[in-house]
Parts: C-alpha cells; structure tokens; sequence
C-alpha cells in the first residue's frame, strides 16, 4: 500500500553546486519527472530488499542522533521500526548518484511519514521554519553523504523552487515563466554512469585547504554563479548567458575530477562554440550535466549522440 503524501519528487539545482558550501547563492527547483513514495506490500525483488535495508541501517543512524541528543524532530522510532518489520521499501524512479535528490526525496518521506512533531509544508511561508527545516534535513541526510546541506530533501519535501542567499537565509521564490516556444532551454544530459557525492565532496574540501583555490570559490565563482542566479530570475539572458560561459569555463579549468573524462570534450566544445555551456548538476563525477542554450534545436544537434532531456524552455 502506498503510504499517506504519497509522492516526493526529484529536485535540481540549476546553480550553486559546491558553492554553497562556501556561502554563495544557490537556486534549486523541484523536477516532477523523477519520484518515489513508501510502500509496504509483498514485494520481494532486489530493489524492494536493498530499499528496505537501507531503511534499516537509517533508522540504526536515527536511533544514534537520538541517544547523542542529535535528533532535531520526534521520529515516531517504533511505528517506523513495525513498519520495516513489514516490508517498509521507497519505490522510486529518481536514479542514485545522478544528483537529483534520490536521497533527499528519501529522507523528506520518512520525516512526512514518521515525525511526531514535523514542520508542515503549510507553514513554511517563514524563512525560520525552512531554516528549520534546512537543519533537520541536514542532519538526517548525513547519514548518506556524510555531510549534507540537507536542502535537497527540504526540496524534495516543499516542493517548491528555493533560492538560497546564504547558510542562515533562504526562501521559496517564484521562476520565471516558461516559454514553451522559446528557442532556449536548459536541460539535462545523462553520463550513464552514477556520481559518488561523498568522494566528490571530500575532493572539494581537501582543494579548498589551498589558498589559491578558496579564493578562486569564494570570489570568482560565487560571482559569476551569483550573477546568472539574479540573471534568470530576472529573465535578462543577455549577461545570464555572459555569466554561464564564465561559470563553466571556470569549472572545467578547476573541478577536473567532477567532470566525467568522455565528457570534457563536449564540455570544452560548448564554450568554444558557444552552441551551449555545461555545468556540474549536484556532485559530479557522474549523474547528470546541466546544460543552457539559446539555440536547443542547435545544441542538440551537437549533442546528437547524447540523450537529452529538457527542464525549462525559454
């Protein structure tokens, strides 16, 4: 049976991958092509038995924070602990280690479910509640990446887009207006092989003990990152577009190990041509890429050998 709020679904973040970590802006958008949703019932295939273990180890994780006073929120442990008795599995069809919220999804149904005393999602009008919530959910989450910002299960668990200004201020915000007809579009260009958020971010930590590289994120990334968020909310594709070719630009010049090999080619081709621009969706390593065009028609021509999936038309 499917459990009550039934589906949780993918999230993007279109800008500020790494970024915030340092504190510059982010915007991440929920994606409704991806979700999941607990279910107990008699399935008993590898995929229903692998999610039902992995419940159980984050209930053992759940049940430390409570016992080192770490628990943010009441879990309802023994209701939850019946119900992976039972057969407790996430059905999804958000993939893993493609950095669209596969956990975060995950993590957002167990609090809707099992938390005594949630924050709902009617009362997330205050940017302290979804501080709050952003708290909660970063701890819960740890227990997959080893550090979480937990904003991808507060995606997962709002659905709505977020703008993050900084570690201690966010809100939901409002997207510009589609343009289905529109000649430009972001999408999304699948590597085909899943990304390891843990070791990717232990690679950008250890980069940051350099001087030189911390510099680098904290005044010319977080600025071209930070001028094509203001950029596409305001719809100005002019210095959005200006911004991006420097953003990915600066990527593929520093963050070499987040961009899958067979991909930097395509990466470089991009911004030589200025056809379309790539950058890192989530972790890297893998997953899926990001990538903005004025002309979709001419970069999925030079992208015809990879399959694309577009997100935003404008």
């Amino acid at each position: 049976m499917k459990l009550k709020r039934s589906l949780f679904y993918a999230k993007i973040l279109l800008f500020g991958e790494y970024g915030i970590i340092e504190d510059s802006m982010g915007l991440s958008i929920p994606y409704n092509k991806f979700n999941g949703a607990l279910k107990i019932d008699d399935r008993k295939d590898a995929f229903a038995l692998t999610s039902n273990q992995d419940i159980r180890e984050f209930y053992q994780y759940l049940l430390t924070l409570k016992h080192e006073n770490e628990l943010q929120c009441d879990i309802n442990f023994d209701a939850l602990w019946q119900d992976i008795e039972n057969g407790l599995y996430f059905d999804s069809s958000i993939p893993q280690g493609f950095g669209v919220g596969s956990s975060g999804a995950l993590v957002a149904s167990i609090y809707d479910k099992y938390c005594n005393n949630k924050i709902t999602v009617e009362q997330h009008q205050k940017g302290d509640e979804i501080l709050a919530l952003k708290q909660i959910f970063s701890k819960l989450e740890s227990f997959f990446h080893g550090k979480s910002s937990g904003l991808d299960p507060l995606i997962c668990y709002l659905n709505l887009p977020i703008l993050i200004k900084s570690k201690t201020n966010l809100d939901t915000v409002g997207l510009p207006t589609p343009n289905e007809n529109g000649k430009g579009a972001i999408f999304l260009m699948d590597s085909g092989i899943p990304g390891q958020t843990h070791n990717m971010v232990s690679i950008f930590l250890e980069k940051c003990k350099s001087e030189g590289f911390r510099h680098l994120i904290k005044h010319q990334f977080k600025k071209y990152n930070d001028e094509c968020i203001d950029a596409f909310l305001k719809k100005d594709f002019k210095p959005l577009f200006s911004s991006l070719k420097k953003l990915s630009q600066l990527v593929y010049d520093n963050f070499s190990p987040m961009i899958p090999d067979n991909y930097k080619k395509l990466w470089k081709e991009g911004i030589e041509t200025n056809s379309y621009y790539l950058k890192l969706c989530g972790s890297g390593g893998g997953g899926f890429i990001l990538g903005f065009t004025q002309d979709y028609e001419l970069a999925a021509e030079k992208l015809k050998s990879q399959h694309l999936q577009v997100i935003y038309k404008f």
